[in-house]
């Protein structure tokens, strides 16, 4: 006869032996330490924003470019802050639907979603810290800008808008 705490224990075992080992909820967030921070060489660019009446303003930005597989994991993990007129580009070389996240990222951000000629074709606001929510492109992208949380409502950022800097010149 097999007893409920059996059961119990039988289903618990079976449930936890099914789940990775290196499953995200099971690792707490790190703590923060700035020594873990990147510091990629800032690039200039611009976020052309297309206004009332088809007026395009450029506001000027120093970009850090997260062009390999390292400096994208890290991305702008263990910052305290950014800059308004700063950023990370995240180039991933091709076109393709992406996701990103918010482990160890201790600042709220903005994310712009960016075809291979630049333009802005989805816009994710006030990311959470922390969250392990995913972030998706919904569609093929080239790469994904983070600014500051905020800036897209300061400076009126919209969908169809571009970015212009080198890597989108091809």
């Amino acid at each position: 006869m097999i007893t409920p705490l059996f059961r119990l224990s039988f289903i618990l075992v079976v449930t936890f032996a099914a789940v990775p080992v290196n499953a995200q909820f099971l690792r707490p967030h790190e703590p923060f330490d700035s020594t873990k921070a990147q510091s990629l060489p800032l690039e200039s660019g611009e976020i052309l924003v297309t206004g009332e009446g088809e007026e395009v303003v450029a506001h000027a930005f120093k970009f850090e470019l997260a062009d390999t597989n390292a400096a994208r994991s890290t991305g702008l993990m263990h910052r305290a802050e950014i800059a308004t007129d700063r950023g990370m580009l995240f180039d991933f070389k091709r076109d393709r639907k992406v996701s990103m996240w918010m482990r160890n990222t201790f600042i709220p951000l903005d994310m712009l979603f960016l075809t291979a000629d630049g333009e802005i074709v989805t816009i994710a606001e006030n990311t959470v810290p922390h969250s392990e929510k995913s972030v998706p492109s919904r569609q093929r992208v080239r790469s994904v800008l983070e600014v500051a949380a905020g800036t897209v409502q300061r400076l009126g950022i919209k969908v169809g808008d571009r970015v212009r800097h080198a890597m989108f010149d091809n």
